[in-house]
């Protein structure tokens, strides 16, 4: 069997951005890494091309993931508010 090969699917400049979009791929089931070049790593380099992280998928994930990042800045992955949570609360209240 032939070693699986990887795709960049996006290109960010934080480090906890490419950390949150590799957690939600991977909560989508999509395996997922983080890419990063060397001087940045070494040196926590966060400006420029130095500073950026690519996120990588396998070949046979990368339309998935591609539409999962699509949903995401969307904002279809967004937490309610508060207001949101307060009113559930209330549904929840009245059901007791």
């Amino acid at each position: 069997m032939g070693e699986e090969h990887w795709e960049e699917v996006e290109t960010v400049n934080s480090d906890i951005q490419a950390e949150l979009l590799r957690g939600l791929l991977e909560a989508q089931g999509i395996p997922a890494i983080i890419s990063k070049e060397g001087a940045g790593r070494a040196y926590g380099l966060t400006v420029g091309m130095l500073g950026e992280s690519q996120i990588l998928v396998p070949t046979s994930s990368k339309l998935l993931a591609l539409q999962v990042l699509g949903k995401y800045y969307a904002g279809e992955f967004e937490f309610p508010s508060e207001d949101d949570e307060t009113a559930d609360t209330d549904t929840l209240d009245e059901d007791a």
